[in-house]
């Protein structure tokens, strides 16, 4: 199934995970090949606030989706409510976000050159 197609079928459970999972590990956006748009769009999710905000969006959705049947997705909908939640203590509180160098946080360009 094409992304076209999840979109039109309303299933954006594979499509957040795609995006989750660029966000959540950085290195893939220097060893998959990606547009700029999407480049950028990724990268704007780097402060607690803005991913306390992307997962809270998530989770939402998730939500949503099982209003009408309730299905395995709920714990999807539980996990990613519970990452927003704490994202944002960690913003209130003032701590700043920090990358990790295993995922592709700051220094692994220079390990991969």
């Amino acid at each position: 199934m094409t992304i076209a197609e999840e979109l039109r079928s309303r299933n954006f459970s594979e499509l957040s995970g795609l995006i989750l999972i660029f966000v959540e590990v950085p290195l893939l956006l220097r060893i998959c090949p990606t547009s700029e748009k999407f480049d950028v769009f990724i990268r704007r999710f780097t402060t607690n606030y803005m991913r306390a905000i992307m997962y809270g969006l998530m989770s939402l959705i998730q939500w949503l989706s099982i209003i009408r049947k309730t299905t395995s997705l709920i714990a999807a909908a539980v996990l990613l409510l519970a990452s927003a939640i704490c994202y944002l203590i960690a913003g209130l509180k003032g701590q700043g976000f920090v990358g990790s160098k295993t995922l592709g946080g700051q220094g692994v360009a220079q390990m991969i050159v």
